[in-house]
């Protein structure tokens, strides 16, 4: 990625300290769990280790850690029976989710060969974690539970906690990066006009503002010649250009200076959103950057940083999301309906992610308008492929607060149109009449972001995570 996140996740093990001098032999087995645990955290996050925990000493020290780290989740493992004093001041002051870790060491007892130590040590599950749970809710605590076990390797676990440490993330991208406003919104459009403010304060995304003066010279800049090269040989690679062009065409090159230029953009302002609208004269420098800006700015969705069109901050955000929960993240809207075949058409014009593009290299291609903007040039295509996809979409309600609305459909074969703007015949679990009608209901604002693949359940731990709720359109 053009701008590097790692998240910060809070861990720490919990038992009950009045068995530790009864049965000393827990201590070892309990240290080897916890760190066998930790062992199973992908390494897409950090750790932040609040030790094995047994007083309520050792879980404020415990606590004293994840706030100095700022950390955006916290994972605490059940060893055996702990009472509540081990948990709450570890995360007394702390305003993100506890994702409790259920996990039994043996998948059955060994009924006539088990005693107390090994009763407690390898089979005791399920006792603690409601007492644990009903504390949380008690301090006012997002949560969750993970139940499983060890013994044979458990890839539901496995695959809830990836998705937890996904899902931290998204959180850690919004609190540590940018999102960059480029002009202003597209006029008129009122859903997708925002609070900077009220976005920082809800959200923890800081808005930084530029002038489209600031970008007119953010190639002159830029003469490294292999470098230019290499980027209009990767600008090559990316897209399929109708008529045919190399990597030597001087308009390539062109391009490549100003995606080099907005990438190293990127990485000075720590952008990991850009939402930009142009409504000048389109003339001279202005028209030759407003002319590449929709496959200079696909470049930099490739690369991690999220670029929406018309001014949209809110669909730079639901793209970003699902960019870093999923791989890929496409800037769409509501197009059309097939009533013959009960289905929505769904895409959008402008920048979008080549990684979304499985059933079909991403074309580009020159228009001499851009419909409903000023000026003319490239144009990209993306091609979803068929299969599952998921729509998220960022909105707010009356009161500033944000809310997601999604929804998972099937993307079907069949005629697309072919006039440069990605689009896909999307199938949902009720009739296209009746999704259109949930869907709008829920206010989403004009855009949404899409991703191949069911990833509700992953955006539903963002949005624990950023105490934010969830509108479920269909599944």
């Amino acid at each position: 990625m053009l701008v590097n996140t790692k998240a910060k996740i809070g861990v720490f093990s919990i038992a009950l300290g009045a068995y530790l001098p009864q049965f000393p032999q827990l201590v070892p087995n309990f240290e080897a769990q916890y760190e066998d645990f930790k062992k199973t955290i992908p390494d897409i996050v950090d750790i932040v280790d609040g030790g094995m925990v047994t007083t309520k000493e050792q879980a404020m020290a415990a606590g004293d850690k994840f706030r100095a780290a700022d950390v955006d989740l916290v994972f605490l493992q059940l060893l055996t029976y702990a009472t509540s004093y081990n948990v709450l001041p570890a995360i007394r002051d702390l305003d993100v989710p506890v994702v409790c870790i259920n996990v039994q060491k043996k998948l059955a007892p060994d009924y006539a060969n088990t005693d107390i130590p090994i009763w407690l040590g390898d089979l005791y599950a399920c006792g603690a974690v409601g007492e644990a749970v009903a504390d949380l809710e008690r301090a006012g605590k997002r949560h969750a539970v993970i139940t499983g076990v060890v013994e044979g390797g458990d890839p539901e676990v496995a695959a809830q906690i990836e998705d937890w440490c996904k899902a931290a993330q998204v959180r850690r991208r919004f609190r540590q990066t940018n999102i960059a406003q480029i002009g202003r919104p597209y006029p008129g459009m009122m859903d997708l006009y925002i609070d900077e403010t009220n976005l920082y304060n809800r959200m923890g995304l800081y808005t930084k503002q530029f002038d489209w003066e600031d970008m007119w010279a953010i190639a002159d800049d830029i003469t490294d010649t292999e470098a230019i090269k290499a980027k209009a040989q990767d600008i090559i690679d990316t897209f399929e250009v109708e008529g045919g062009a190399t990597a030597d065409d001087e308009d390539i090159l062109d391009m490549a200076k100003h995606v080099l230029a907005f990438e190293q953009w990127a990485k000075d302002e720590d952008l990991s959103m850009i939402a930009s609208h142009y409504a000048g004269k389109a003339q001279g420098v202005a028209g030759k950057l407003d002319s590449m800006l929709i496959p200079a700015f696909s470049m930099l969705i490739k690369q991690g940083t999220a670029c929406a069109v018309e001014g949209d901050m809110k669909v730079a955000m639901a793209m970003s999301i699902l960019k870093t929960i999923s791989g890929m993240g496409q800037l769409s809207e509501m197009y059309s309906i097939d009533f013959n075949e009960d289905i929505c058409i769904i895409g959008h014009s402008g920048s979008g992610d080549a990684d979304i593009s499985l059933a079909h290299k991403p074309t580009m291609k020159i228009v001499k308008v851009f419909h409903g903007k000023v000026g003319g040039g490239y144009l990209t295509q993306f091609y979803p492929p068929v299969g599952p996809v998921t729509y998220l979409a960022i909105t707010q309600d009356k009161d500033g607060n944000f809310k997601f609305v999604v929804a998972e459909g099937e993307n079907q074969p069949g005629p697309i149109f072919t006039f440069g703007d990605t689009n896909m015949r999307t199938k949902f679990s009720i009739p296209c009449r009746e999704f259109v009608n949930r869907w709008s209901e829920a206010g989403p604002t004009h855009h949404m972001a899409a991703a191949a693949g069911r990833h509700i359940d992953t955006i539903l731990k963002v949005a624990k995570i950023l105490n934010v709720p969830v509108d479920v359109i269909t599944r």
